[in-house]
Order: C-alpha cells, then structure tokens, then sequence
C-alpha cells in the first residue's frame, strides 16, 4: 500500500459513517480493528460480501475485533443498500451489525491507497478495490490484504489470519502453512533451545532435515 506499511500507526480520519461522524482511533478504543473497502453500494460482489460479514460478525466480536466497511458513495445510499445486504443475507429484519464510512470524495480512499487503477465507474472515476486492513489494539497495521474489484474475498481466512496475529502477538511463536487454531505452531528462529523449553511447557519437537540445521520446531500453544 503506497505510504502504509506493516506498523505504521493507522491514520486517524474522521469520516461520516451510518452511525454518524467517527474518529477512527476512538471508534476503535483498546479493541483489534478490521477496516474492509468495497468498490461501490448496489454492486453484486460487494453485497455478498458484506452479507457474509454480517453473518460472520459475532465471530469478530468474539475476538474483540470492531468491523467498519468503506465505500465511495453517501451515508444515504449506504444506509439504502445495507437492507438489500441483510435481505440478501435472509435477516431483512436486522440492521446491519456495523458501520459504513461514506468516502464519496475517494480521500481515504487517496490517503489510503485503495484506488483500483482498471475499474471505473460511468463517469470513469477509479473504483476502490478491496483492501483489508487489520489494525491492532497499539493502533498499528498489523495485516493488509489487496483484492481486485472482480474478486470477493474469503471471510473464513479473514477469521484464520486474525487467529494468527493475535496468537503471535501474545506468544513467541509462527503459524506454519494452512494453520488453524488449535494446530501446532513453529517456535521463532531467535529462540534459542533453552528459552523454548522454558517458554513451552507442552514440549518441543524437532523435524530432521537433510542439511542438519534444526530450524523446523513445533510446539503446541
């Protein structure tokens, strides 16, 4: 993301959002942050989308995590098209379980570097595409995923990756290849053998590997 890196600390906007104007550090107090951009309201990708969001929202809140979307149009058309969303989502009785920010401008969009260069509307203004930002508790970036307009994203592996950095924050430990919670972890290389055993009580094992080098620990967390 130009001028966002992994760490950076999170910009602080202020945006007009469907529960009205927000501060973002304060909308997101001491709680993990998922920010999720969406290239406009009434398109059919971005509705399924954020109708699998709201599904899955309970899942966010029990990991502490606040959900905020983005999209290029007014707080009016958000609030319009969040009860197609929840009708697509078979609750047409609910409300949406989080808020919208309304960047008709495309500033944050600008600022945060979302502008899909291949998409444009009809009047041939750049689209968002779909960016994820996860933001920290310390209000740092802690993960950023970038989709193209034309592809949805997965909310399962949104779910696996926060799985990860919250693990990882707490604990001196990497997630290895397709880990979900409750897999065994790999112990980080600038532990030595001795910190390990120390730190893991559940043990360590070591794969052998042809160069001898014995990198590849694996604990349970």
């Amino acid at each position: 993301m130009p001028g966002l890196l992994l760490g950076d600390v999170f910009p602080n906007f202020d945006a007009d959002t469907t529960i009205g104007r927000i501060k973002f550090h304060d909308f997101l107090g001491s709680s993990w942050g998922v920010l999720f951009s969406h290239p406009r309201d009434f398109t059919p990708v971005c509705t399924t989308e954020l109708a699998c969001a709201a599904k899955v929202s309970d899942e966010f809140k029990k990991r502490g995590v606040k959900m905020i979307a983005l999209s290029v149009d007014s707080v009016e058309d958000h609030r319009n098209w969040s009860k197609d969303v929840m009708a697509f989502s078979n609750a047409a009785e609910s409300t949406l379980p989080f808020p919208i920010i309304a960047d008709d401008k495309r500033e944050l969009a600008v600022q945060l570097g979302m502008l899909d260069p291949d998409e444009r509307d009809k009047d041939g203004m750049p689209l968002t595409a779909r960016c994820v930002f996860v933001i920290g508790p310390d209000k740092k970036l802690k993960l950023s995923i970038l989709y193209p307009a034309t592809t949805g994203r997965n909310f399962d592996e949104l779910l696996r990756v926060i799985d990860s950095l919250q693990l990882t924050a707490q604990k001196k430990v990497a997630t290895p290849v397709d880990w979900k919670p409750g897999d065994k972890v790999m112990v980080i290389p600038s532990l030595s053998d001795a910190e390990a055993a120390a730190l893991f009580p559940n043990g360590v094992t070591t794969k052998e590997v042809p160069s001898g080098k014995k990198y590849l620990r694996f604990t349970q967390p």
